[in-house]
């Protein structure tokens, strides 16, 4: 079996490759018509354009994974099946399982390879094809934001009536201090502005509200620099920053985020589950692969090509709403997003008592 198993491996990595490039080249063709007038209009210059379809098709493989790691089992198996190899494999006494071996050690590479561009490749491509949209494509970011609120720590809360970017500047700062419901401190102030030598807030004509037992303390001043668990930074993250940390970025940003005791947690959280949960997808697809298409049939891989389309977009739909589920505020969020694994694994196991002995 181990030449058999050299050539299922190489026959299943090398349709993979074929199914990717030929999937993202068909994309990135209907994307760059898209936005050519757009191109033409903003003189974006090519090395940019292709650095953003570069980046582009790496977001692109890794949505695609599903499809392409079940086109390509299923082309592979049904091929072999069409030429009675399955067969005259099991009917020489190799099981099933053993057949197995080089498809589940082809998607074992796969996930492996899908991991680390999770991890730490494809958060820095989701990030440059932020940047080139906002630069290029008129998809400018609001940099003067209003009424801005900061959970800054777990019990401490900051609010902005307007701030602007460009001069790291905010106005009708508050910063209230709440305990079990009761405000014990109130810190207000016309303006407040970064200072880039103390990388520090510094708060101008401000005023200070303390509650002490049965009386209240005032305190006022034209300026005092103050310590926040927040930078200019924070006010101009991306919608999609979550997307754009990689693997250890997103761990110490989680860490941030708990010692403020943010609220907008549980989407970094959650994407750190996906990145952990989406490499199982190309073993479980692969198994179910194998099992769907292992048989011979009239009318041949054709149908089976259909049904491998539908099987991943159904995969992909399921994700993206339990996905969607988990970020909403659903009590297990790790669960929701495993759901679309789980209930595939399980349909594979049911799927394995139907494969030719």
């Amino acid at each position: 079996m181990k030449l058999l198993d050299k050539l299922i491996i190489k026959d299943f990595l090398k349709t993979y490759l074929f199914v990717v490039l030929m999937l993202i080249l068909i994309v990135l063709v209907l994307d760059f018509t898209e936005k050519n007038d757009a191109y033409i209009r903003n003189n974006v210059p090519t090395p940019e354009i292709l650095k953003y379809m570069f980046n582009y098709g790496l977001y692109l493989n890794n949505l695609l994974t599903p499809i392409t790691v079940f086109i390509s089992v299923i082309f592979i198996t049904s091929k072999m099946a069409g030429r009675t190899e399955i067969i005259a494999i099991l009917s020489s006494g190799v099981s099933f399982l053993r057949m197995l071996v080089p498809f589940m050690f082809s998607a074992f590479l796969i996930s492996i390879v899908s991991f680390f561009l999770n991890g730490w490749i494809l958060p820095v491509a989701t990030a440059g094809v932020s940047e080139f949209k906002v630069k290029h494509l008129d998809d400018k970011r609001d940099f003067n934001q209003q009424n801005i609120h900061i959970k800054v720590a777990p019990e401490t809360y900051a609010y902005l009536s307007r701030y602007y970017t460009s001069g790291n500047t905010g106005y009708n700062f508050t910063l209230e201090h709440i305990e079990n419901g009761e405000l014990l401190s109130k810190l207000s102030a016309d303006r407040i502005v970064w200072d880039t030598t103390k990388m520090a807030w510094n708060v101008r004509n401000w005023r200070l509200r303390e509650l002490r037992d049965m009386h209240e303390e005032w305190s006022t001043g034209d300026a005092m620099d103050t310590v926040l668990s927040i930078t200019p930074d924070d006010f101009d993250l991306p919608k999609n920053h979550h997307e754009t940390l990689t693997l250890p970025k997103l761990t110490d940003q989680i860490r941030v985020l708990e010692e403020r005791g943010a609220d907008n947690i549980s989407f970094y959280k959650i994407e750190k589950y996906v990145r952990y949960m989406s490499p199982f997808a190309a073993i479980i697809l692969t198994f179910i692969g194998v099992i769907v298409s292992s048989k011979k049939t009239r009318g041949g891989s054709g149908f089976k090509i259909a049904l491998g389309f539908l099987l991943a977009f159904v995969y992909i739909i399921l994700f993206l709403l339990t996905r969607t589920f988990a970020e909403a505020g659903t009590s297990y969020p790790v669960f929701s997003v495993w759901i679309p694994n789980l209930i595939f694994a399980t349909m594979g196991l049911v799927l394995y008592k139907t494969v030719p002995r």
